[in-house]
């Protein structure tokens, strides 16, 4: 079990139910609904990847290759730095910000080589099991 990214996870989990609640039930009355569509598509993005470190840091960490796990762990936690903060700041900040979405397909392939990091973990795992 790697605790440190275990508990990335967990802060990122309630972070996710934070920051929905808050678009919920604050920002729907300040920005447009596009943009809290737009955020509300980080935070669900954000559930998404906190789970899967959750499961990687957790479950994963001791059955997989571990250093593909925790290059995994890392990927996902830039992609919800770059993917999910973009989007945030988009959605508040609006428009005027255009360039801030440049930001997003960097997080997106980070989550991307994330899910191929898990994937070689199993992968390595079964290569090894098999000789």
């Amino acid at each position: 079990m790697n605790t440190f990214f275990l508990k990335i996870a967990i802060f990122v989990s309630a972070l996710s139910v934070l920051l929905g609640a808050f678009a919920a039930h604050a920002l729907k009355n300040i920005i447009p609904a596009t943009s809290l569509i737009t955020f509300e598509t980080g935070v669900r993005y954000q559930f998404y990847h906190a789970f899967a470190i959750l499961i990687a840091s957790g479950v994963l960490y001791k059955h997989c290759y571990q250093r593909f796990v925790v290059i995994a762990c890392r990927f996902f936690s830039f992609g919800l730095i770059f993917f999910c903060g973009s989007l945030y700041l988009l959605a508040i900040l609006g428009s005027n910000y255009g360039f801030i979405g440049a930001i997003t397909p960097i997080g997106g392939t980070c989550f991307i080589i994330g899910w191929v990091m898990l994937f070689a973990s199993v992968n390595h795992k079964n290569l090894i099991n098999k000789n």
